[in-house]
């Protein structure tokens, strides 16, 4: 006879590992459920070469909170992360490049090539973007206002506008422009470079099907800038080991705590008794139930594929059909038999150690994303690749090297009817010779290659559309609204079913937030209905 726990988590990425370690160590007994064989989901570090290993899928490290890795105390399990040099490396289609970060006055003096004016605003619009990226900071670790709860929405909606409301009337407005603008239209109000642009604007299309015209964009330019790196805000990182060093970490923690964590155990349906969820049945037939069933995977995944429809509202029901999925991304992994040599800063250096960013202007991250849209996608994608072998090398083979390769404008259904096992190794060709362009020689070091298309996101990792955000970043799916309003405080719509992926607040990213988060609404929930019955 199965045992009953107290909490049944489907999914063991990073939040559903988080979401274990608070509720173990509030009592709970608690069984993560992984189909795959590796814990971790997105966030896991694998070989795919002999003697060549990388980060899979997640790849840099920035969002996770601070408050996570201290509560977990991941350092004391081998948690490392080393910060870049500099943020990132951008050449450019002259024959110029620019590099962004290693402070202010270095980055003043890099904007300077390009234009006075622009190293001249560089202090004002950290400042700005500084100041609303705390107010998102501050609301990270707090459920938003579930819209139903009568008077309490209220309470706590008006707790959370505080924040914004305490600002000046200038902040305020960069609020506005960063929700409701575009990345372009915010930018231009700053800068006047292309070059300095494009710089800012490749975060408003990491893991954005969209165009940096696209309304809303500047929100996602902000998504990204709200982390930090061993205490230094808007810091990225590798961690040591690769991504999986942070899962593997956090799941020696969760293991030790009496968490069962079973392996190869997908989950075919969440079980459901008189409106109630009660566990789950795998793919193998057994059942495992639970007094909570916690979601580690996607709305899309979740709602659709692993719950009868009659078991929820109807109009639940039609508002997940239309929750927008897709990040239109495209991920690789190379080993090389060497650096690549950049034709416009030839010889090793720091941009190594960076993320090295081709696409030098706006107007190509619309070509990019326009060119998707017709034709499936980009045959000049947006590409950031990162070295990590470059700072840690239990990655590869001395002299040799690995590289992420992040690719954006891919479409995740392809036109005309046309499937992406049939069109994977073009695109990957593609995306060599974008590198290519502007490394000669890349192409010939590539000794092996990893390739993830949207399609191949979706079949090994569970995300729906190859969506490495569990569901787009647009107004309409944020905060209160994310995954569906009413339902934005990671409470599924029927009793004891709970959502702690990254399709609920605040999205996408290797945060722990939502597992962080949604813990806290399972045990706020369990008083409370504790309160009540010692009162009957």
């Amino acid at each position: 006879m199965s045992r009953h726990y107290d909490a049944v988590i489907v999914g063991g990425g990073h939040n559903g590992l988080v979401c274990a370690f608070y509720l173990a160590r509030a009592g709970y007994r608690v069984r993560i459920l992984e189909r795959r064989a590796i814990v971790g989901g997105a966030a896991v570090t694998e070989a795919f070469h002999p003697g060549f290993r990388n980060s899979t899928a997640s790849y840099t490290v920035s969002l996770l909170h601070p408050k996570i890795i201290r509560d977990m105390k991941l350092a004391d399990h081998g948690y490392r992360v080393i910060e870049r040099p500099i943020s990132n490396f951008l050449p450019q289609p002259d024959g110029g490049y620019l590099k962004l970060g290693g402070g202010l006055e270095r980055t003043q003096a890099e904007f300077r090539k390009f234009s006075a004016k622009d190293a001249d605003a560089l202090p004002a619009y950290y400042e700005a973007l500084d100041v609303v990226a705390d107010v998102l900071r501050d609301m990270t670790l707090k459920a938003p206002p579930n819209v139903g709860d009568g008077f309490a929405t209220l309470i706590e909606a008006v707790k959370q506008g505080r924040r914004v409301a305490g600002l000046s009337i200038e902040r305020q407005r960069d609020v506005l422009d960063l929700f409701a603008k575009s990345a372009r239209t915010f930018l231009d109000s700053w800068f006047e470079s292309e070059a300095v642009k494009a710089a800012f604007g490749f975060d408003a299309v990491v893991g954005h099907y969209a165009s940096p015209d696209t309304p809303g964009s500047a929100y996602v330019l902000l998504h990204h800038v709200f982390g930090e790196v061993n205490g230094k805000k808007g810091a990225w990182g590798h961690s040591v080991g690769g991504m999986g060093a942070i899962t593997q970490a956090m799941a020696k923690v969760v293991s030790a705590m009496g968490v069962e964590i079973s392996l190869e155990a997908p989950v075919d349906r969440v079980l459901v008794d008189g409106g109630r969820a009660v566990g789950v049945r795998l793919e193998s037939g057994e059942e495992v139930t639970g007094r909570t069933v916690i979601a580690n995977v996607g709305p899309k995944l979740l709602y659709e594929r692993m719950m009868d429809a009659g078991d929820l509202p109807a109009d639940f029901v039609r508002r997940i059909r239309a929750f927008k999925t897709g990040s239109g991304t495209f991920r690789m992994n190379v080993a090389l038999s060497a650096l690549p040599d950049f034709a416009c800063l030839p010889g090793e250096g720091e941009h190594h150690q960076s993320g090295i960013i081709i696409a030098p202007t706006l107007d190509y991250m619309d070509r990019a994303f326009l060119d998707a849209k017709r034709d499936g996608w980009s045959k000049q994608p947006i590409v950031e690749m990162l070295i990590p072998s470059t700072i840690d090398d239990s990655l590869a083979p001395p002299g040799r090297h690995v590289a992420s390769l992040f690719c954006q404008q891919f479409a995740p259904v392809l036109p005309d009817g046309r499937n992406w096992d049939d069109e994977r190794e073009a695109a990957a060709d593609a995306i060599i010779a974008t590198v290519e362009d502007h490394a000669p020689g890349f192409a010939k070091s590539v000794i092996a290659r990893q390739i993830h298309s949207p399609l191949d996101l979706e079949r090994k990792f569970g995300l729906a559309g190859g969506d490495i955000m569990h569901g787009n970043m647009t107004l309409d799916q944020l905060w209160a609204a994310r995954p569906v309003l009413g339902h934005g405080a990671y409470r599924g719509p029927i009793k004891g079913l709970y959502m702690c992926g990254a399709g609920t607040h605040p999205g996408g990213g290797v945060t722990g937030a939502p597992g962080h988060n949604a813990a806290r609404a399972v045990l706020k929930d369990r008083a409370v209905l504790g309160r009540w019955l010692g009162r009957g």
